[in-house]
């Protein structure tokens, strides 16, 4: 591919030529450099992948080339969402990843972590978008609804007529989320909710948000709130450096008065809760992927372009070692999660397996993307080239279903039997 495109405003501001000068004396200047897949596969993975599988991942990789990365930089500098993305998105297909019926496309988790990536490389807005309405939303409906709540919510959230939101994190409870305050009393044929959500993505605008609450038994179920209900109350969080377009609230639920066909009916405590989150974290693990590639492919596109002392950027010894080091760990990132993903198909899953995967793909993503700025010099701070929208993203994809160090007390805990979450004094 290699295109070379113009910015999403259409404004020439991109990198100069070498020495190259126009008709009127002043120096041409290059539409930024969009790079291509065609040194990324490097052990031709893709080869692995059915005709099918490939068609999909082309389709969603021409969609995010073609009608998200030329306009979504305005958006994330503006921190709003492109609404008008959202139709051209349904007709994508894919909206509800593996889920089977229902409008959804019963991907293998292969085909959906492929599809995460590619989403990813474009743009962590649209995928964390994808991710919330579909691996959250719509995962904690069909893991852990009825079959009445699944026939009636899912359909018109696959055809993305109904936008969903997963309302777990509150204000004081992050990473112990498992010991959130908010409530739900259940009072005749209704549940009243009261609490706090914060960081909710999608939370200003869907039409149902899944909020996690404590039931009258002390035991947290899922509850699916409808936009419009009285004393459900969703802020927009500003100021954020890291998936601007994600439109994230503070959700305020004061006597939020839900229908007792609203609660999830197989939701009974948090360990169905874990559920979800094992698919979620999944999909993030493969976001992390996609973010990398987008990195190095305009870093690799980028050095052949770019010329310095007559040279171009990619016949410089350390260019060469930091583009190779790069692909290494592309490659290492992609090969273990497609592994991740058919032991997943095989349903030989675990919560320290996904969480392995989402630890070490996000720590070297951050790494690949630094590198990636670094080598597009003060270009790449520039929103143009992209690298610089992904830098920023990857932290948020670094720190949301899980930090790394929650990651990693969760593998080992596994690896050595002891649980290392919760600090206890000198003689407990």
């Amino acid at each position: 591919m290699n295109a070379m495109r113009q910015n999403a405003a259409g404004t020439p501001h991109g990198p100069t030529s070498a020495g190259a000068q126009g008709a009127d004396g002043n120096p041409v200047v290059e539409p930024p450099v969009l790079g291509g897949p065609e040194q990324t596969d490097y052990y031709l993975l893709n080869d692995l992948l059915t005709d099918e599988q490939q068609a999909l991942r082309r389709r969603v990789r021409d969609f995010m080339d073609q009608e998200v990365i030329p306009v979504i930089n305005p958006y994330w500098e503006r921190a709003e969402f492109p609404h008008e993305l959202i139709p051209k998105l349904a007709q994508l297909g894919i909206t509800g990843f593996q889920i089977p019926g229902y409008g959804c496309p019963g991907m293998s988790n292969v085909t959906a972590g492929i599809v995460i990536l590619e989403l990813a490389r474009g743009d962590l807005s649209i995928s964390t978008f994808m991710g919330v309405h579909s691996a959250l939303a719509m995962m904690s409906i069909a893991l852990l609804g009825s079959e009445d709540q699944k026939q009636r919510f899912l359909p018109p959230m696959a055809r993305l007529e109904k936008i969903g939101a997963f309302g777990l994190t509150e204000p004081a409870h992050g990473t112990d989320v498992v010991k959130l305050e908010t409530t739900a009393n259940q009072d005749g044929d209704s549940y009243v909710l009261n609490g706090h959500k914060r960081w909710i993505g999608n939370a200003t605008f869907a039409d149902y948000v899944i909020v996690w609450a404590r039931g009258d038994d002390g035991h947290v179920g899922g509850y699916v709130v409808e936009k419009g209900t009285p004393g459900f109350d969703p802020r927009f969080i500003a100021g954020k450096t890291a998936l601007r377009c994600v439109q994230n609230a503070q959700i305020s639920l004061k006597d939020v008065r839900v229908p007792a066909e609203n609660r999830l009916a197989e939701g009974h405590t948090f360990r169905d809760t874990e559920k979800v989150l094992l698919a979620s974290r999944f999909c993030v693990a493969w976001e992390s992927v996609g973010a990398a590639i987008a990195g190095y492919e305009t870093a690799l596109a980028y050095a052949k372009q770019r010329h310095q002392f007559g040279m171009p950027l990619a016949a410089f010894q350390l260019i060469q070692y930091r583009l190779a080091r790069m692909l290494a760990d592309i490659t290492d990132m992609v090969c273990m999660n497609h592994r991740l993903s058919q032991l997943l198909d095989e349903g030989k899953f675990s919560m320290p397996r996904v969480a392995l995967a989402k630890m070490h793909y996000t720590e070297r993503a951050r790494a690949i993307l630094s590198d990636a700025r670094d080598m597009l010099g003060g270009n790449g701070i520039l929103l143009d080239y992209n690298v610089a929208r992904h830098l920023c993203d990857i932290e948020a994809i670094d720190t949301y279903e899980g930090t790394d160090t929650v990651q990693a007390l969760i593998v080992g805990r596994d690896i050595t039997g002891y649980n290392a979450f919760v600090p206890t004094l000198p003689g407990h």
